[in-house]
């Protein structure tokens, strides 16, 4: 049974939040709610790095969903609208859903957003803010994101391009795409290649390579929630040429 996961390379993450942007394009991710995010740890601003010259330290972090083994958003929902599939995927069911944020709560890597508004007059507000003349949403009837509901087999709703108000959305690994066999857009959409994603049941998958010969780490994982992704550590260069392995950044 495939059991699907990811692994970032901090090394190679440049902070450009490409992840984030194309991950709300084609998730029709609704204005203000971010999917995936990208931090610069230890500092309040991202791209700023932390330190003392010449002892600056600019290391970024990516966090999308991390689809935990022991997910803790499941076990919190009243309705079984949050679930694992068997292939390790955390999703949600939008027509399922109550709204009751416990999941929200329960999450401890803050990756759940909720939906306080509706879709058509969030997007309008958006356009206004952003200083597009009145009606101009109206009138072009413009909408991003993959065009089409998307099922699983046995036939809940976990990818609408209208977000429904009142439920709570998340990182779903763009399972519209995986189902068909497509690595997540977030994936396809790194300028620097950090993202790997694959079976990790799999010992001759990309993946499994990895995490056989790479040192990696997980956020948390004292939580015992098992995050299915996994950060392959930022190399650090204490002198020219030379290269110390010790990790930057601590789960």
């Amino acid at each position: 049974m495939v059991r699907y996961g990811m692994v970032i390379d901090l090394n190679r993450c440049i902070g450009c939040r490409s992840c984030a942007v194309i991950c709300k394009m084609v998730n029709s991710v609704p204005p203000g709610t971010w999917w995936q995010r990208v931090e610069t740890v230890g500092s309040k601003e991202h791209m700023v790095p932390v330190g003392e010259y010449p002892n600056l330290s600019e290391v970024f972090l990516p966090v999308p969903c991390m689809h935990c083994e022991n997910a803790p958003c499941v076990k919190v929902c009243p309705v079984g609208a949050t679930w694992k599939r068997e292939d390790g995927l955390v999703l949600v069911d939008f027509e399922r859903c109550i709204g009751c944020r416990y999941c929200i709560t329960a999450c401890p890597y803050g990756v759940r957003q909720f939906n306080w508004q509706d879709a058509d007059e969030n997007f309008k507000q958006a356009f206004e803010r952003a200083g597009f003349e009145e009606n101009w949403y109206a009138v072009k009837d413009y909408k991003h994101g993959y065009p089409f509901d998307h099922r699983t087999k046995d036939g809940r709703l976990v990818y609408t391009k209208t977000r429904p108000r009142g439920v709570v959305e998340k990182c779903t690994f763009c399972v519209q795409f995986v189902d068909k066999g497509i690595a997540p857009a977030c994936v396809r959409g790194c300028p620097g290649n950090a993202r790997v994603f694959g079976d990790l049941d799999d010992p001759n998958s990309e993946i499994s390579k990895i995490l056989r010969d790479r040192s990696v780490f997980r956020l948390l994982e004292e939580l015992g929630t098992e995050p299915k992704v996994f950060y392959i550590p930022p190399a650090r260069k204490t002198k020219r040429g030379e290269v110390d392995y010790k990790e930057e950044v601590k789960g």
